[in-house]
């Protein structure tokens, strides 16, 4: 219900863009559908059948990618502050944001039952003729457990990987910086506390302290006059931190706090105001290796798929998985790239326009580097069926267009809403920079900057990719 009341709710771009995971759903159960179709009309063809069934993971896996862009992109499923007092922690609106994301998915689901029997002509009696005709199972029955089964497989996979991806995560510390921090004079290793330079040659900067455990007792046992002789301290007393004799006469270390006192709470318990622990800053390079490998091992596959194949034959499961694998390899080297496009931004003495723009690019490549790895396969693809088409002269037919449709529409929506959220994860640095006096036309030609950057790196390597995709396939 508390899903139903959001999504009625919400502004109109919210809705606009789970009406886009409407349509991308029903395209995909449409396609299933005809897969269905085709193996009641074609019973002595099995492996055509699975075959077409195997191309529709291509939609499949792009309208989920869009459902999972849209429900990080909501605004109304976010974690705020006071909500989880009412119950709404962030568990609880992971598991709206699944069930928004499931409605959506089989509204669409629903629209394309409805569009396949109307085609059928079990809606209005007369069936339609044309390409389609023999994938609609025209006179069989349909198997009711069939159909639901692959109806529900786009709603339960959108749901799935949603609430996969919006499940709470405790926050990881961040891993210490490994700074040299110098000690008492002859002390080996990484000193524990930080002592100031010079600090061990001051008079009366010495303590010799009784034993830990003895030290720990008499705080334990006295804190009352402990904090009695701390107050009656003299003005020109050592300070905390000051030498007290040991028994032995030995001198040692005490470094000094560089932390303020923990502050308590009304009970006496210590409470921490130094905030949640920073989390570790992501490393936006580490998979361009992993990355070029995988587009590579696709490359391979698919041209090993394409000498295989006959001339006349469909695009093979190996053509499909080199495909996948390249697309794969695009979205794990995308983040790097931009990454990468942002430093080459800030190099050879940058002025504030060049250095604004490369830090941005810098800072969202987490966000937008996938989705642009994945348009770039895409974009990859449908150069090489273009080239391919226009060599051979192959008709693709109705499906194929559907699916193509699906696919290139669903990655170019999760580029613009990966890029909307962008935006609005940095308006408060807008602002800020608003409120300095940066004129705006400088942040649009830094927009603009950022735009041509990456058009000038990807672009190149996605005709790069197209030929070396395209080539087996045109022999």
């Amino acid at each position: 219900m508390l899903a139903l009341r959001l999504t009625r709710a919400a502004r109109l771009a919210v809705q606009l863009r789970r009406l886009l995971v409407a349509s991308a759903s029903a395209g995909t159960g449409f396609l299933l559908l005809c897969a269905l179709g085709h193996a009641l009309t074609h019973p002595d063809a099995p492996g055509a059948s699975s075959l077409r069934l195997a191309w529709c993971a291509a939609p499949l896996a792009a309208t989920v990618y869009l459902a999972v862009a849209v429900a990080r992109a909501d605004p109304g499923t976010r974690p705020r502050p006071g909500l989880s007092a009412i119950g709404l922690g962030p568990g609880r609106l992971m598991a709206v944001s699944a069930t928004t994301t499931a409605l959506s998915a089989a509204l669409g689901s629903v629209a394309a039952l409805l569009g396949f029997l109307y085609l059928r002509g079990d809606l209005t009696g007369a069936p339609v003729d044309g390409a389609v005709s023999g994938v609609l199972a025209l006179g069989q029955r349909l198997p009711a457990p069939a159909v639901v089964t692959l109806l529900a497989l786009v709603p339960a996979a959108a749901s799935a990987a949603v609430a996969l991806t919006l499940r709470p995560r405790a926050p990881r510390p961040a891993p210490s910086a490994g700074s040299r921090r110098y000690g008492r004079f002859g002390a080996y290793g990484w000193g524990a506390a930080r002592e100031t330079f010079g600090a061990y040659g001051r008079y009366g900067a010495r303590l010799a302290s009784a034993s830990a455990s003895a030290s720990a007792s008499a705080s334990a046992s006295a804190p009352a006059s402990a904090s009695a002789s701390a107050s009656a301290q003299p003005a020109g007393g050592r300070p905390a931190g000051a030498a007290q004799a040991d028994p032995s006469g030995a001198l040692l270390t005490q470094a000094s706090d560089t932390r303020p006192p923990a502050t308590t709470n009304g009970d006496g318990a210590a409470r921490d105001d130094t905030g949640p622990a920073p989390a570790t800053p992501r490393a936006h390079t580490t998979l361009l290796p992993w990355g070029i490998a995988v587009l590579t091992a696709g490359l391979a596959v698919e041209t090993y798929a394409g000498d295989t194949a006959t001339r006349d034959a469909a695009p093979s499961a190996g053509v499909l998985l080199g495909w996948a694998l390249a697309t794969l390899g695009l979205a794990l080297a995308g983040p790097g790239l931009t990454h990468l496009c942002g430093r080459l931004l800030q190099a050879v003495r940058p002025g504030a326009l060049r250095l604004l723009a490369g830090r941005v690019l810098m800072e969202e490549s987490h966000r937008i580097g996938r989705p642009l790895g994945v348009v770039c396969a895409v974009a990859s693809a449908a150069y090489a069926a273009a080239a391919l088409h226009d060599a051979d002269a192959t008709d693709f037919g109705p499906l194929s267009l559907i699916g193509a449709v699906v696919v290139a529409g669903c990655t170019v929506a999760t580029l613009l809403t990966a890029a909307v959220e962008a935006k609005h994860a940095r308006s408060d640095t807008t602002d800020a920079l608003l409120r300095l006096g940066a004129p705006p036309t400088t942040l649009r030609a830094a927009a603009a900057l950022r735009a041509g950057a990456l058009l000038a790196v990807f672009g190149p390597l996605t005709l790069v990719v197209a030929q070396l995709a395209s080539l087996p396939l045109a022999r």
